[in-house]
């Protein structure tokens, strides 16, 4: 594993969950020798491996996941927080196999939710 593959992946057992711009910020401090397309790469390569996954943010900014699992995301503000839920999911596979799905194996179900604080 190249040094700059070894940094990104133990910044992001660090980060957990993490914005592409913060992930380049981070590494470039670290190293401002990486080059940004370096780090989109070594990123890319991580989720082809499933070591990492890519989450789009509501925002529309691609956010990186170190998690694996099959879990589902809350977004609130600019946090992201894993919800595991095995029966949901279960629940949801089940209906979408009754439905239009019912021909197709399902691999994999990530709901993103979309919360805000509430106000007082």
């Amino acid at each position: 594993m190249t040094p700059q593959r070894k940094m990104i992946y133990e910044l992001m057992t660090e980060l957990c969950h993490s914005s592409i711009d913060e992930i380049i910020a981070r590494v470039q401090q670290k190293n401002p020798e990486v080059t940004v397309s370096t780090v989109y790469r070594i990123l890319d390569s991580f989720c082809e491996a499933a070591l990492l996954s890519r989450i789009k943010n509501p925002n529309g900014k691609d956010y990186f996941d170190i998690s694996p699992t099959e879990h589902h995301h809350v977004f609130v503000n600019s946090k992201v927080i894993d919800y595991i839920d095995p029966d949901l999911t279960e629940i949801i596979k089940n209906r979408l196999k009754g439905d239009m799905f019912k021909n197709l194996d399902i691999e994999k179900i990530s709901i993103n939710i979309i919360a805000n604080d509430k106000k007082s």
